[in-house]
């Protein structure tokens, strides 16, 4: 398997927990309460590891809460790299309510990181020891928009593959420049970059088009929630249904996807495969609850219902 890194600039430490009803101004007594590494990158690294995958986890981290979140990545059993900042590291949180069956989630916007923090990083990730770069989550305060742009012409020099989730700014921007291997946004995450609704099928395809005539990402994975995903590259499109599960929880099913999708790429599968196990490990992750994303006997189950078969010894998929 080809080494693998992930990069996180706005990681959380994720609780979740369980309560009857949610209300106001009573306390809210809580259940099942559970804590995990999270953010973008970081939710891709533990589903890797998972898999099989040879991954490193990168991230900034800072303050009170960063060394609880190196702790976290120890316990998960992940290899991991910190580049220190000053801020704390955010502390979010989801609540099952058992009453209702909906989830509320609480997500702060994270610290603020200084210039001087924005280029130690590019100092680091320009030393990176891999073959594929995820780049997955927002920018958090401080950091400009084309950070991103910034990192894959590094890797481009180097040759690694980028893979890039995130949204916004930092996605049009980022595609703009070009070069990306994998670009893997929600619907509306493509409609947000479009700048306009994306009303059918057809309309969804054509700006998925557009960014790889742009030469902004040679794949384009655009996941639908219960409209199935698409994947665009030159001369293809691709085009699955979602498989049917009861969802409890929407919590890291798109970082599931990339991660499983990547996996697929750097075991050197082609695009419609590993767009296939992509699929799979993001159903799966709908199946757990709160932050504890997809499982490997559930990819494998899954993946199996839509032509892929499983994976055997030491990750390696059969």
């Amino acid at each position: 398997m080809t080494r693998i890194a992930t990069l996180t600039l706005n990681p959380t430490i994720d609780g979740s927990s369980e309560a009857q009803t949610v209300q106001h101004t009573h306390k809210v007594r809580t259940t099942n309460d559970r804590f995990d590494p999270g953010g973008g990158g970081i939710n891709v690294a533990r589903v890797l590891t998972r898999l099989g995958g040879e991954v490193e986890a990168v991230y900034l981290a800072g303050g009170v809460t960063g060394p609880v979140l190196g702790g976290l990545l120890d316990r998960a059993g992940l290899v991991h790299r910190a580049i220190p900042i000053a801020g704390d590291t955010r502390v979010s949180l989801a609540v099952h309510e058992r009453q209702s069956g909906k989830e509320y989630r609480f997500v702060p916007q994270g610290p603020r990181v200084s210039e001087a923090e924005c280029r130690h990083c590019l100092d680091m990730i320009g030393k990176l020891d891999c073959s594929w770069l995820v780049l997955s989550g927002s920018l958090p305060s401080g950091v400009p928009d084309d950070f991103y742009s910034r990192i894959v012409e590094l890797a481009r020099a180097r040759q690694i593959a980028v893979v890039l989730d995130t949204s916004g700014m930092a996605l049009k921007t980022t595609l703009a420049h070009g070069g990306v291997r994998l670009v893997k946004p929600s619907l509306g995450e493509m409609e947000q970059f479009a700048g306009h609704p994306l009303q059918d099928q057809d309309q969804i395809i054509a700006a998925a088009q557009a960014v790889v005539a742009s030469g902004g990402a040679e794949l384009v994975a655009v996941s639908m929630g219960h409209r199935g995903a698409l994947l665009v590259e030159a001369g293809q499109v691709l085009v699955l249904p979602a498989i049917p599960v009861e969802v409890r929880s929407a919590v890291g099913a798109g970082d599931s996807f990339v991660a499983a999708m990547t996996f697929g790429l750097a075991a050197g599968w082609d695009s419609g495969r590993a767009f296939r196990l992509g699929i799979a490990a993001g159903t799966a992750a709908v199946l757990t609850p709160g932050t504890d994303l997809c499982h490997r006997a559930d990819v494998e189950r899954l993946a199996a219902t839509i032509g892929v078969s499983g994976l055997g010894e030491g990750g390696q998929i059969t």
